[in-house]
Formats: C-alpha cells, sequence, structure tokens
C-alpha cells in the first residue's frame, strides 16, 4: 500500500487542454444559439412624432384677457375656471400652457393681459402671475376693466 502511495505522490499532474477546448466551443455553440438577435433603432422603419407645420394660415388673438373680478372669480375667454375660495388653478394653468404652445406654432407672442376690477382681491392676480409663469408665459400686462 505505502509503495502504491508513493508512486501517486511522484506521479506528475498534467492539465488535459482538449477538453477543456471542447467544453468552450460547446459553451459558445450554446450561447450563440440561445441568444436572440435585436434589430438595432435605424433598422426600425419609424417616425417620431414632431412639430406639425400648418398649410393654412390660422388667425391667434394678439393677446388673452384675463378678468380678476371683485368676488374672486377668475374669467378667460367667458369661462370661470375655479371657485373663488380655492388658489390653485390648475386648468388656466393648463390652457394658457395650450396657448403658449399654440403661439410658438403660430410664430407670434404669447401675450395675457391682466384685467382687474378696482375692488378685485390682490391675492387672485397673483395667483394668476402664478399660472402664468408656471405656463411659461412672460408677456403680462395689466389692463382696465370696462
Amino acid at each position: 500500500m505505502k509503495v502504491w502511495l508513493d508512486e501517486l505522490i511522484n506521479e506528475k499532474v498534467e492539465l488535459q487542454i482538449a477538453p477543456l477546448i471542447d467544453v468552450v466551443f460547446l459553451l459558445l455553440i450554446y450561447f450563440m444559439v440561445s441568444s436572440s438577435l435585436k434589430r438595432s433603432e435605424a433598422d426600425l422603419s419609424l417616425t417620431l412624432p414632431g412639430a406639425v407645420q400648418q398649410t393654412q394660415e390660422m388667425q391667434m388673438p394678439d393677446e388673452q384677457i384675463i378678468e380678476v373680478l371683485k368676488n374672486g372669480a377668475i374669467i378667460l375667454n367667458g369661462k370661470e375656471y375655479n371657485d373663488p375660495s380655492k388658489k390653485d388653478l390648475l386648468g388656466l394653468e393648463h390652457t394658457l400652457d395650450r396657448y403658449r404652445q399654440a403661439s410658438l406654432l403660430a410664430k407670434t407672442k404669447a401675450m395675457i393681459t391682466i384685467a382687474a376690477e378696482d375692488d378685485s382681491v390682490h391675492e387672485r392676480v397673483i395667483d394668476v402671475l402664478n399660472a402664468c409663469a408656471g405656463a411659461g408665459i412672460k408677456n403680462v400686462t395689466f389692463g382696465s376693466s370696462e
């Protein structure tokens, strides 16, 4: 038994490279077959949305007039946008944002005139100014409500 153990210890251990190459090739074939080919984005035939060019001239109003009444109501184009007790004017801001986008497409400036009554609450005027700022409109002037 001791002789056999001595022979085992003195025997050189060699690394067989041929089976390792076979395993590497098998793994390579497996990953090539199981992978899916993706089409690059340039090969896909799709068009991204963009700005629409108008074929006929559209009549845009030069300015929008926002009225602030003494009871706190805010009116744009004959439509009252919120309850006078509420401070958030999300509907007004959304409408002003759409007006700004339409003005950009028509290549005109979006202009707002705030017409506040003499006895109106100043806080409501500030709320309208905040809605204009939220919509990105910078051309805001004040006028008289008559």
